[in-house]
This record gives structure tokens, C-alpha cells and sequence, in this order.
């Protein structure tokens, strides 16, 4: 499987299947995909916060995050983000 480290180099697919091929043999860099979640934040401070898991429960955290080529913290921050947006726009 080959690495991309920039978004210029995914081309214009002309079909599904073509779209399929790619990505089943190309794959985003890990700093790339992890620039695309830092980038989403609404503000370039953060704040340093404890959670406490069930080492179980942060396993398969840390098991899904490799799966997506992304850092777990930066995966979870994304989870709490789109869950808050969801609660936000159900009120």
C-alpha cells in the first residue's frame, strides 16, 4: 500500500470504481490525517483534561483510531465534537 503526504495527489475520479481502486492501494500519511483534525478545532488553544477508561474500553479506542490512521486523542476530540454538534442542533 502506498503513503500520500498531500491531498493534491488523490486525483478526480471518473467513476466509483475507479475511486475504489485508489483507495484500495493508496492510503493519507499520518501526519496528514492528523492535520486534517487539528485543522477542525475552532481555536488553536487547548486545554489539557483528564478522563479516566476502563483500559479495555481504551484499547479498542486505541485499536479504531489505528484502523482510521489517527491518533486517538485527535480521534476522540473529533468524536466529542461531532456529538456536541449533533446535541446542538437537536435543541
Amino acid at each position: 500500500m502506498q503513503t500520500f503526504a498531500n491531498w493534491d495527489d488523490v486525483p478526480l475520479f471518473d467513476s466509483e470504481a475507479a475511486e475504489a481502486v485508489f483507495w484500495s492501494e493508496n492510503r493519507p500519511a499520518v501526519r496528514l490525517m492528523e492535520a486534517a483534525v487539528a485543522g477542525s478545532t475552532e481555536s488553536s488553544e487547548s486545554v489539557t483534561v483528564t478522563l479516566r477508561f476502563d483500559p479495555r474500553m481504551l484499547a479498542r479506542i486505541k485499536r479504531l483510531a489505528r484502523m482510521r490512521y489517527l491518533n486517538y486523542q485527535s480521534m476522540v476530540k473529533q468524536w466529542l465534537s461531532e456529538r456536541m454538534e449533533q446535541e446542538l442542533k437537536e435543541r
